[in-house]
């Protein structure tokens, strides 16, 4: 193989880009997929478009790539399962391990990591979903959620004074899982961290066009406005850096993840909801727009994730200590 050039640093490299895949968060991943393999062309590599199926294990033994780009999201392709395919193959991959991929898509189970390395989370538990659908499991307001699903999928607020929960839970073509997720509502502002390599880049404050962070708030153009970096109290604005990177470190996860925050701004409370640990790379995702407030070009963002593969050696190997693209301006 030939070494990459200087103006294409992945010149010679073949990159596997997985994305589509099985989940409801099917139509997120080819948006992110897109823009993530025009970007791996662009920097010189070649691109093996792979729309992960059911024979992806036999679709990647045949293609033998350099490295896995894993854009997948969701179900399958983000709760350990394709990485575990990816291990058995010995294929370096982009973002986090088998262990912690599963983790954090279990909402249940991440909680109990994340609380017990210290890090604020809300109250609440896992119910049947036919048991939360009868009466309220809580007093309103709170949030009904999937336990292992991502962007927004599924997810109600029942705010106070409502007549029952959502109805949707008892529905025959439910589809999300027979345990939900029932937290307490935290009224206030929906903040979002990214952390590379271990280390915090910014907070966002995101304020949707919508009801709340749903998934059209997510990925339609316009759904929502970020303000980059939070206008937030300076203590609240460092306290989201550290939880976000407690919350990565203790549930062993590498590369790229982004943690999506709450803050009560009235009351002054802060807490973190939940890891990605694929976050998503369409052009209105946050992780892309942090990096390039830092400074980090989208290509460079891309770069890094790549290297970042490639620098463990092989599948569910540790990279060296380095530092990631813009980290300095902290």
């Amino acid at each position: 193989m030939s070494p990459p050039s200087a103006s294409l640093p992945l010149a010679g490299r073949h990159v596997a880009l997985l994305y589509g895949g099985l989940s409801s968060e099917r139509e997120v991943s080819l948006s992110s997929g897109r823009e993530c393999g025009a970007a791996l062309e662009r920097l010189g590599a070649k691109v093996s478009y792979v729309d992960a199926g059911r024979d992806v294990a036999q679709v990647l033994a045949a293609l033998r790539p350099d490295v896995c780009f894993n854009a997948l999201h969701g179900e399958w392709g983000e709760d350990g399962c394709v990485q575990g395919i990816l291990e058995t193959l010995d294929l370096p991959y982009t973002h986090s391990g088998v262990l912690a991929s599963a983790l954090a898509m279990d909402k249940a189970k991440a909680k109990a990591v994340m609380a017990a390395a210290g890090v604020t989370v809300p109250g609440g538990g896992l119910f049947n979903r036919h048991v939360a659908a009868a009466d309220h499991v809580m007093a309103p307001p709170y949030v009904v959620k999937p336990n292992a699903e991502g962007s927004s999928v599924g997810v109600f607020i029942v705010r106070e004074g409502a007549n029952r929960p959502p109805q949707e839970l008892s529905s025959p073509t439910w589809t999300h899982g027979e345990e939900v997720m029932i937290e307490p509502y935290i009224r206030g502002k929906e903040l979002a961290v990214a952390v590379m390599d271990g280390k915090a880049i910014t907070v966002t404050d995101i304020i949707p066009q919508t009801e709340f962070y749903d998934y059209e708030a997510k990925y339609a153009q316009g759904g929502s406005v970020h303000v980059v970096p939070a206008d937030i109290p300076k203590h609240a604005f460092e306290k989201a850096l550290e939880l976000s990177e407690k919350a990565h470190a203790a549930l062993g996860c590498r590369g790229v993840t982004r943690s999506d925050l709450r803050y009560d701004d009235i009351n002054d409370i802060l807490v973190l909801l939940e890891v990605n640990t694929q976050p998503g790379m369409t052009p209105t995702s946050l992780v892309p727009e942090q990096a390039a407030q830092q400074g980090v070009d989208f290509d460079r963002l891309v770069l890094w994730i790549t290297e970042d593969a490639y620098a463990r050696g092989s599948a569910g190997g540790v990279a060296s200590s380095r530092e990631a693209p813009g980290q300095n301006a902290r």
